[in-house]
């Protein structure tokens, strides 16, 4: 493990993060079954997925059932979607008011079509008076709540933000900011460009700045803060079907030796365990459902058999799951090739924006229906 000057400990308003470590939302993963397994191997800031501040107010059902947080979980952190201040402020009061979350963080990064064609996600600070005006109506709603920050460089590589959304951000109150080192138009592929972080760590001065971007080890993340400078990082691809990565973390972080990875039969164990978890949160059925989409990420690197895993990919209740894992050999070691790159790539593309989006970066109007109902992204 290469050494590395590791940054005190990371504050969010009243809250310490030690190891100063955010687990990043992710639609449709980090349900308050993933969060719980992820918790178990370290300490940290474990955020949920997306929610919508107009399906919160309209008290939507599935919303509703989204910000679901375990008893343990604390600070409880909540990561709130909105193109319209209105609708945000609102939802951050609600917030505050019935006391739902402990944290919140703002969504200025998603890249997805169906939210940037709305002016939302990773098109919206380009509108500067109308980003700004949005983090000034969570601030002031939030009360001692901290609020902080999340975008991208930018929507391409011609249209960069994330200097100007630093600087207004620590200017209208958020407690700390995090920076995707890629553009909107680069989604998930291409290499994270961690020089931004550097340049935005350089800008904004007044509060945490976070890294974000190509995390798939706990080196990498070492390496992240001595390149940058950064007061700590937001993991997300890396950690899936691998939740011990942040035991990892807070090893590296301690200056510690980084555990080897598990066998195969303790990677069975802890996919029965976010089984369980699943099945706990959303009942058996649907939760096998939902388990599904993990099983290869379980298994990267293993040489677990096409048939086998087919066999997990439709697997339908606890006890199939069972007799899957019981085929399994369980001594087989970590591989090699198990670390690196996971989850979704793709390439890069146009960013679909509203129409006349990029003629006036000032024009603070809020586009027709721009903000959408469904959580999770």
């Amino acid at each position: 493990m290469r050494g590395v000057s590791v940054p005190s400990t990371l504050k969010i308003g009243p809250f310490a993060v030690d190891p100063p470590v955010v687990l990043a939302p992710m639609a449709g993963i980090t349900n308050v079954a993933f969060r719980q397994l992820c918790r178990q191997y370290g300490a940290g800031l474990y955020v949920c997925e997306m929610i919508t501040a107009r399906a919160l107010v309209e008290r939507d059902a599935m919303t509703m059932h989204m910000i679901t947080f375990d008893e343990g979980e604390n600070p409880r952190s909540m990561q709130l979607y909105g193109v319209d201040p209105k609708n945000v402020g609102e939802a951050t009061k609600m917030i505050v008011d019935e006391n739902l979350a402990d944290h919140m963080d703002m969504n200025f990064g998603c890249p997805v079509p169906k939210v940037t064609r709305k002016g939302g996600g990773a098109a919206l600070p380009y509108k500067r008076e109308l980003f700004r005006r949005i983090v000034r109506a969570a601030v002031r709603n939030a009360g001692d709540m901290p609020v902080t920050v999340k975008f991208r460089i930018g929507i391409d590589d011609d249209h960069l933000t994330y200097l100007d959304a630093g600087r207004i951000a620590a200017d209208e109150g958020a407690q700390a900011v995090a920076l995707h080192a890629r553009t909107a138009s680069q989604r998930y592929s291409g290499k994270a460009d961690w020089s931004r972080i550097a340049r935005l760590k350089e800008a904004v001065t007044s509060i945490p700045v976070l890294g974000n971007g190509d995390i798939f080890s706990a080196q990498d993340a070492l390496d992240m803060v001595a390149e940058t400078g950064c007061d700590g990082v937001v993991v997300g691809r890396g950690c899936l079907g691998r939740p011990w990565l942040f035991r990892d973390l807070q090893a590296a972080f301690q200056g510690n030796e980084i555990p080897e990875g598990p066998n195969l039969g303790e990677v069975a164990e802890i996919l029965r365990t976010h089984a369980q978890l699943l099945a706990a949160h959303y009942g058996e059925d649907k939760g096998l459902r939902d388990l599904r989409k993990h099983m290869a990420w379980y298994w990267h690197g293993f040489p677990v058999g096409g048939d086998t895993r087919r066999a997990f990919a439709m697997v339908s209740s606890l006890q199939q799951l069972d007799d899957l894992i019981g085929q399994l050999d369980p001594s087989i070691p970590f591989p090699e090739n198990a670390e690196g790159p996971r989850g979704r790539q793709g390439s890069s593309a146009k960013v679909v924006l509203p129409e006349g989006w990029l003629d006036d970066p000032e024009d603070a109007t809020v586009p027709a229906g721009a903000d959408v109902m469904h959580s999770g992204g």
